[in-house]
């Protein structure tokens, strides 16, 4: 079976991908979120041509001929171009063979810890504690990670004493059963970092996200040498060779892959076992309602060393109106705690069609 037709179906936030084979089965996947519409463009310029026409079962031929042919284009718009189709091709595949993703890479279908994500900074600590309380109480989340600092601040708080605040705020609120995490976004210099980190160990703070800007390496590493406390990064990075190297040199204590920014589960995947050799945890970043929660719940479902936890971003429609209304039926039903991957063939989901028929159409096929 040949891919004989790649279709975006696209709007700023978001771009599904619908890829279908010669004898017309279909897959759905999805590019990364965020200035979707300009992916979309690469992908049927620069992505498609080189894909229509391969094996749709050949998806490691897939990842590593783009990158090829592309060559001199590399980062993160082919990256995120290259995920839609190779996970269109996972869920091709999974419906042809009637099994959940998880169960083509080795795993079962059943349930995975979440931990409930805020994306806000522009939050009181108190109206943070009591809004993560209430989420606490109602779906059962026993981890939660908070922002502190500014993103990318240059040392600046989001206001001054914000994190100095929220941290205690925090703890005071959930006790001492509940599990904390939090992320920086790139603000701190490395003095700034391990000085905040001393503060989150303090507290019982167990997971310190990219302290440091995350393409400064040697500045994350001596936060990591410097602390107990996990360090944790890499949902930005797209290259395997920048990989390796993060791992081997040990930049951060758990691996934090995107599996859209990184372009697709197979480079996931390769990530995921790298970190295993060099006995890391893997916790990739999934911070919206589209499909990267959804790979990410199949993903952890099946790698051995799977980190403790799902990211399960807890925002509501005024701050990501766009993740709302995207499938058939909800795929994140949170109970006591757990997001649930069902049996249901390849992803598991059914893109809405009323969004489908909103979205802007573009497609590319074999001649």
């Amino acid at each position: 079976m040949k891919i004989s037709c790649i279709e975006t179906f696209t709007t700023r936030d978001v771009c599904f991908v619908r890829v279908t084979s010669d004898d017309g089965r279909h897959g759905w996947g999805q590019t990364a979120p965020y200035h979707a519409d300009i992916t979309a463009q690469v992908l049927h310029r620069q992505v498609a041509p080189h894909a229509l026409g391969l094996d749709v079962l050949d998806i490691e031929e897939l990842i590593r001929l783009i990158p090829e042919r592309e060559h001199k284009f590399p980062g993160s718009y082919i990256y995120r171009a290259l995920g839609g189709v190779e996970t269109a091709l996972w869920d091709l595949r999974g419906r042809m063979e009637e099994k959940p993703v998880c169960e083509l890479i080795g795993g079962t279908p059943g349930q995975v810890r979440a931990y409930g994500s805020s994306m806000k900074r522009d939050i009181t600590p108190k109206d943070e504690a009591d809004r993560l309380v209430r989420l606490r109480d109602e779906k059962g989340f026993d981890a939660f990670k908070f922002r502190i600092g500014a993103e990318v601040g240059r040392d600046r708080d989001e206001w001054p004493g914000r994190t100095e605040e929220i941290v205690p705020t925090m703890r005071r609120a959930m006790g001492d059963k509940i599990a904390l995490l939090v992320d920086a976004n790139s603000c701190y210099s490395p003095k700034k970092a391990i000085d905040v980190g001393h503060m989150l160990q303090e507290w019982g703070i167990s997971h310190y996200e990219e302290p440091c800007p995350y393409w400064e390496h040697d500045q994350t590493r001596e936060v990591t040498a410097a602390l107990d406390i996990d360090v944790t990064g890499g949902e930005q990075d797209c290259e395997l060779a920048v990989w390796k190297q993060m791992i081997e040199t040990k930049v951060v204590d758990i691996v934090q892959p995107d599996i859209c920014y990184l372009g697709g589960l197979s480079r996931t995947l390769k990530v995921a076992k790298m970190a295993e050799e060099a006995g890391m945890p893997c916790t990739p970043h999934a911070a919206n309602w589209s499909m990267v929660t959804l790979f990410t719940m199949h993903l952890l479902r099946a790698i051995p060393n799977a980190g403790k936890y799902l990211e399960f971003n807890i925002e509501v429609e005024d701050y990501y109106p766009w993740q709302y209304g995207l499938f058939t039926e909800d795929p994140y039903k949170i109970t006591d705690g757990m997001a649930t991957v069902t049996e249901t063939p390849g992803w598991g989901v059914e893109i809405n069609p009323a969004w489908l028929e909103r979205s802007t159409y573009a497609v590319s096929r074999m001649e």
